[in-house]
This record gives C-alpha cells, sequence and structure tokens, in this order.
C-alpha cells in the first residue's frame, strides 16, 4: 500500500514537471512568431518554475492520489497566463502583436468556466483545485491590470491588487480569514474584471470608453470587496474565527 502511495504521489508530481515543460514550449513558440525580448523570456521562464515549484508542494501537502481532469483545465488556464504574462512583461521593451495576447487571454478566460464544472461531473472538487483556480485567475487580473495600466494610468492597478491586498490585510486582521457565504454577484463581479480588462487592453475602443471600461470594473469590485468585509466584520462581533488553511502559503504575499 505505501510503495503504491508513492507511485501515485510520483505521478501526480510529474504532470506539475509536464505542465511547467508545456509552459516552456509555449515561451519558445511566443519567442520564434514574435522575437520575444529577454524581459519577455525571463519573466514566463520565472512563471513556470514559480508555478511548478508551489503547485509541486501543495501537491505533496494535500497528498492527492490524482491530479484530476479539472486540475489538469485549471494547469492548462495557468499555461495561458504564464504567455500572457511574459507578453505583457515584452510589452515594456517592444510591442507583441495586441491580438495574439487577446487571443491567449481570451481562451483562458473561457477556461475558467470550463474546470468547475468538470470538476462538479467528475466528482474531483477539493479545496487545493478550488484554490489553484483562485490563484490563476488573480494572477491573470493582476498582470492585465499592468499591462492596461500602461494606456489608463497607474490606478489600475488597483484592480490587480485589491485581492492581493486582502490577503495581506487578514495576516494582520484574522477576521477576514472566515469563510464567506456563497454569492453570485461575487462571482459575476470576479468574472467581469478579466472581460473588462480584457476590452480595455484591447485597444479596439476610443480612450474614453476603454476609461468608463475601466471604472466600472473597479468601482464594482469596490463595492464587492466592500460588501464582503462588511459582512466578515460584522460576523466577527458575534462568531469566533478560524483561520483558514493555507494551501499555498509561499504564492501569498
Amino acid at each position: 500500500m505505501a510503495l503504491n502511495n508513492t507511485y501515485e504521489a510520483r505521478l501526480v508530481q510529474q504532470e506539475t514537471a509536464v505542465g511547467a515543460g508545456v509552459q516552456i514550449l509555449l515561451l519558445a513558440l511566443l519567442g520564434s512568431a514574435i522575437g520575444m525580448g529577454p524581459a519577455g523570456w525571463l519573466t514566463g521562464l520565472v512563471f513556470a518554475i514559480a508555478t511548478w515549484a508551489v503547485l509541486s508542494r501543495a501537491l505533496h501537502r494535500s497528498r492527492l492520489s490524482s491530479f484530476g481532469p479539472a486540475n489538469r483545465v485549471t494547469l492548462g488556464r495557468a499555461t495561458l497566463v504564464g504567455g500572457v504574462t511574459a507578453l505583457v512583461a515584452d510589452s515594456f521593451e517592444s510591442s507583441p502583436p495586441v491580438t495574439l495576447l487577446v487571443g491567449l487571454t481570451a481562451v483562458a478566460l473561457i477556461l475558467d468556466g470550463v474546470d468547475g464544472k468538470v470538476a462538479r461531473r467528475t466528482g474531483t472538487s477539493t479545496a487545493l483545485g478550488a484554490r489553484f483556480d483562485m490563484e490563476v485567475d488573480a494572477f491573470l487580473i493582476l498582470v492585465l491590470s499592468v499591462y492596461v495600466s500602461t494606456q489608463l494610468g497607474p490606478w489600475v492597478l488597483l484592480i490587480g491588487g485589491m485581492r492581493y491586498a486582502f490577503v495581506a490585510a487578514a495576516r494582520v486582521l484574522p477576521w477576514l480569514n472566515a469563510p464567506l457565504p456563497p454569492s453570485f454577484a461575487r462571482k459575476t463581479v470576479a468574472a467581469l474584471q478579466g472581460i473588462c480588462l480584457l476590452l480595455a487592453g484591447a485597444q479596439l475602443l476610443p480612450y474614453a470608453v476603454n476609461l468608463g471600461i475601466a471604472l466600472l470594473a473597479l468601482g464594482s469590485l469596490l463595492w464587492s470587496f466592500g460588501r464582503d468585509v462588511r459582512w466578515l466584520y460584522r460576523s466577527s462581533r458575534t462568531s469566533p474565527v478560524m483561520p483558514a488553511e493555507e494551501l499555498f502559503e509561499p504564492a501569498l504575499p
């Protein structure tokens, strides 16, 4: 039995290594297609190595016997996000095709609705899978906000940085770690961020329209976070807070 468990653990870890290999292959394809510079290459490689290291540690701690189909979808999205990250970094040195960046981002956003459905239909939903999905989403929003901020101003970074600021605040204020009740509005606002930033970054619309779209994203995010923080604060006044389990500790500030 112990030997079998060791074999399963190795298979799970091998999938993360394959994911890192696919990420490097995507970088090579992007590099040959657009002549990506050192900034794009370095950023993409750091993303691939960091994703592999953090995910491997999380899998080791969770002791999953199988990586699962839903996590494979999320890993595929992470690979696309790595490509987007490399292109955004490269945009500070050159001008990578906007259509390529928009295409990779669009596919990553579409797949965001797939992994959850796969997990539910296959009965493979796990806390690690949900956290993995959330971290990939959050990082994509951060990268897109960096890209759009070069067009509309540094205030757009508030969109990508708000979730990380919340995590940092939760280390000081433990009541922020309490689980939140399910909310369709919260999910809608979260999905809206990627769509709005993609539209604003596509450079297809007039500046004023892109500005309005980005402001809509920020306004809805402020409302969503404000509502959740208010609920958590009120809840903490009536019941003790149990800290949430940290599966991805190395990835958080």
